[in-house]
């Protein structure tokens, strides 16, 4: 798969979780939130109001910090796809 088809299967599962309306389980939001972080190369800090939150969120990116950024995004597709298929 090339960098803009990989882009552009990235770019969908976004979409696809941002328009899902029910809650998700914290533990996948985790993930989805470091995948999505490393894949948009945003190293911005965690901005919760509540310091627990912002620790998860931070050992959440410490755990994929070996991944690459294309790996991430392949990573998040298939988190959303398989979270997704199984909702139905």
């Amino acid at each position: 798969m090339t960098s803009e088809e990989l882009e552009i299967k990235f770019k969908d599962a976004v979409e696809r979780i941002n328009a899902h309306d029910e809650p998700f389980p914290a533990d996948f939001l985790l993930r989805l939130y470091a995948y999505f972080k490393k894949a948009t190369n945003n190293y911005s800090r965690p901005n919760s109001s509540k310091p627990i939150i912002n620790a998860f969120k931070t050992n959440a990116l410490f755990q994929i910090q070996d991944v690459s950024e294309d790996e991430a995004k392949q990573i998040y597709i298939d988190l959303v796809n398989n979270y997704l298929l199984y909702r139905k």
